[in-house]
């Protein structure tokens, strides 16, 4: 791995939808859906549908800073997701679909803070953001069928109602950080 990439991960509800954006943007060189920051060793999809692992679904990106920032990751993930709805993302509930930033380094926590901290004092947000900015921990790999769910599966139901829509609202808000 090129010692320039950095690595971060994100909760915004169902990782599939997260997926299917990210998947898109260019600089982010690879997405790997999994689970973070529950207590639960070696946790598997059921236990983290039951919401007692405490772990949430995320994506982990891996992206090259000389293509994309940060920020325009952050900023991103605040369009394509509710910020403001405490664990929950649309139809689904639960601790396992809260919003997170889950950082690699000192640099990335700040970095996460000071854009909430902006974001929050522009007021674009009708109630409070409520997105956790917590160190990356007991991180799993999400079951194979579920990397590059959107791809292999774009007529399933979920996919055409919600993830479809979230990749069509990237494509429109942020086409310049479209890959081609």
């Amino acid at each position: 791995m090129n010692p320039s990439y950095e690595s971060i991960t994100l909760g915004g509800g169902c990782f599939w939808c997260t997926e299917a954006v990210y998947v898109k943007v260019r600089g982010v060189l690879d997405v790997e859906s999994g689970y973070c920051n529950g207590h639960v060793p070696n946790v598997t999809y059921e236990q983290v549908c039951s919401g007692r692992s405490g772990h949430n679904e995320v994506v982990k990106l891996r992206f090259d800073p000389e293509q994309i920032s940060l920020r325009d990751i952050l900023e991103i993930f605040f369009v394509v997701h509710d910020p403001t709805s405490l664990n929950r993302q649309g139809a689904d509930a639960g601790t396992q679909y809260r919003s997170g930033i889950y950082y690699a380094s000192a640099a990335q926590q700040a970095a996460a803070n000071d854009f909430i901290a902006g974001v929050a004092k522009e007021g674009n947000f009708e109630r409070p953001i409520v997105t956790e900015v917590e160190p990356l921990t007991n991180y799993v790999k999400a079951e194979e069928y579920h990397q590059d769910f959107f791809a292999k599966n774009p007529n399933q139901g979920y996919c055409m109602a919600v993830a479809g829509p979230k990749v069509a609202k990237f494509r429109k808000t942020f086409a310049n950080f479209a890959k081609a």
